[in-house]
Parts: C-alpha cells; sequence; structure tokens
C-alpha cells in the first residue's frame, strides 16, 4: 500500500483518540489489534475493560520502528539478529529498558515485554502519527476469536470501538512470540512465523516452551480463541449436528480452510471460516491438520478453541 492511498485523515483522527487515552482498533499483518498508548496506565487499563481480559495476561508492544524498539527494551546481539524479521509476526519477550515509560499494567509486573514491528503500512504509520508505543491484543471480546476483518472488530464490540479499515489480515494468526536466555531461544507461543523458518536463519534449534509454563506472554492461556461453538478436532468427517471444517482433498465441508492443502491459506482462512461457521453451528468438526510448519501455529489456535472453558 503506497503513501499515497493511506487514509490519512482517518489516520490522524484515531490518532489523536489514542494520543487523548481512548482505545483504537487497527489492521496488522496478522490479525487485528486493540490499541491504546503503551505509556498511559488508564488507556491500558481500558483495552483490558473493553476485552474484558483478566490482568495477569501481558500485552504485546507495537512499535513503528528499531529505533522505537531501542528506546524500551535491550537488545542483546542474538535479539538483533532475530530483528531480521521485523517488520513482520514475531514477537520478541525482551527485558524491558528502566527508563521505558511503559505502565506496568500492560507487562502484568513481569520485568520483560513482548515487542514487535508489524508490517501492515497503515499500523506503522498510525503509530508513528501517535509518537508513541501501542499496546495492543487482539481486537476481540477476550476468549473469543480473533478478527482477521474490521467488519469482524465491529460485530465483536458492538460498534462501539473506532475501527481502522485496513482489509483483510494477510496471515490470519497471531504472530510468533519467542524470549531470549542466554544464546537458548524458546517459542512461547506459534504464529504466522514459522518456528522452522527461524530456526533455519540463526542456524540453531529452536525450543518449546513447556505446556504448563507460567503465564509470560499473551495467547498462552490454556483456554483461548474460543467461538460459541463446541470443536471436535482431527475429524475425518462430520457426526450428525456438526459443521465440517474442512482440510485439504476431503469429505464435503461447510468450509474448507484450503482445498490444495496449502497451510499458508489455511492460516489466512482459520479466523474467519470459524467465524462464519460459529454464526450457523453449535458443533465444529475440524479435518486434521499436518503439524508442520504453519500448521503448529494452526494447531495450536485450534487445541486452544476447543479447550474446557471455566
Amino acid at each position: 500500500m503506497s503513501e499515497a492511498r493511506l487514509p490519512t485523515a482517518e489516520i490522524t483522527r484515531l490518532a489523536a483518540l489514542l494520543r487523548a487515552g481512548e482505545v483504537v482498533a487497527f489492521p496488522t499483518e496478522t490479525v487485528y489489534g486493540l490499541g491504546a498508548d503503551a505509556t498511559n496506565s488508564d488507556a491500558v487499563l481500558k483495552i483490558y475493560e473493553t476485552k474484558g481480559r483478566p490482568r495477569f495476561n501481558p500485552l504485546i508492544v507495537h512499535v513503528a520502528d528499531l529505533a522505537m524498539a531501542e528506546q524500551l527494551v535491550e537488545l542483546p546481539p542474538l535479539a538483533r539478529e532475530l530483528a531480521q524479521f521485523w517488520p513482520g509476526p514475531l514477537t520478541l519477550v525482551l527485558k524491558k529498558r528502566r527508563d521505558a515509560g511503559l505502565s506496568d499494567i500492560v507487562t502484568a509486573g513481569l520485568d520483560t515485554v513482548g515487542i514487535r514491528i508489524p508490517a501492515h503500512p497503515m499500523a506503522q504509520t498510525l503509530i508513528r502519527a501517535v509518537g508513541r508505543p501501542l499496546a495492543a491484543p487482539s481486537a476481540n471480546p477476550s476468549g473469543q476469536l480473533s478478527p482477521t476483518t474490521a467488519a469482524q472488530v465491529i460485530a465483536g464490540f458492538g460498534g462501539r470501538v473506532p475501527v481502522l479499515d485496513g482489509g483483510p489480515a494477510e496471515a490470519g494468526v497471531e504472530s510468533t512470540i519467542v524470549t531470549l536466555d542466554g544464546d537458548v531461544v524458546t517459542q512461547l507461543r506459534a504464529g504466522a512465523l514459522p518456528r522452522e523458518t527461524i530456526a533455519a536463519a540463526l542456524g540453531r534449534e529452536i525450543a518449546v516452551a513447556a505446556k504448563d509454563a507460567a503465564i509470560a506472554a499473551p495467547g498462552m492461556m490454556l483456554s483461548h480463541y474460543a467461538p460459541r461453538a463446541t470443536l471436535r478436532l482431527d475429524a475425518a468427517a462430520a457426526e450428525a449436528g456438526e459443521a465440517y471444517l474442512g482440510f485439504g482433498p476431503g469429505p464435503e465441508a461447510a468450509a474448507n480452510l484450503s482445498a490444495t492443502g496449502d497451510l499458508r491459506e489455511a492460516a489466512r482462512n482459520l479466523f474467519s471460516m470459524l467465524h462464519e461457521l460459529d454464526g450457523s453451528a453449535t458443533r465444529i468438526a475440524v479435518a486434521p491438520i499436518p503439524e508442520t510448519g504453519l500448521g503448529e501455529a494452526i494447531n495450536d489456535r485450534l487445541r486452544r478453541a476447543a479447550a474446557p472453558r471455566g
């Protein structure tokens, strides 16, 4: 998207709202985010209140460029090597600088913060217009499906949240989150950047956080990304009363994440198709998805969506 095509007047209006402590939904290449000034505690609290989000779940901070990131976190050499994926769908959990000026509410009491540079030009332009980092989880009521279009944001919050419409999200699943401990890189959440891609770029294996690891980043709660309908995973076909969400060639399906078995297409369609089926079915059977590449992120979201809800 060229600078000439950016909705400058709307970005200016929404940037003013953000500087005034309001929340605004905006597009990224992964999903839509619900943003607020990460340096303003009252504004950050509005994210939690708007989403109904547990206070112990930290938020990702979005910045416009590496210079803004350097003002907020410590960037050891390995982190700078990982920054080759910025702008892009990689969140790095890094030690927060003492003079960062971030609200303590953003980190949920931790001394680290998840940070990334989104690849969407509207997101970058909005952050620059605000002149401050934006805390932004996905723009949906807590625990529900992440939105990949502006219309889904509007429906989720009943039109109560201003939305910068940047079209459908390109990736369709959230960013991959990793943390660093010396020379060890650990994936906390599978996401739009496959773990194998990171490992290949670094020339080293990427560890995976234990399932019972303490919550150190967004998306680590067991029940998350949940539709109203119940999900049955790894289903060869639908049973009576179920809508079938297919993948690749197979039985007739109410929707198919990718008829050709393309994991990138499946990731892009995941939340949109779950939104669609959730409006018409109370039970959804989901075809098996390979646990490779982007399939790791897709299966992670599906398992969390299918988890028992307390």
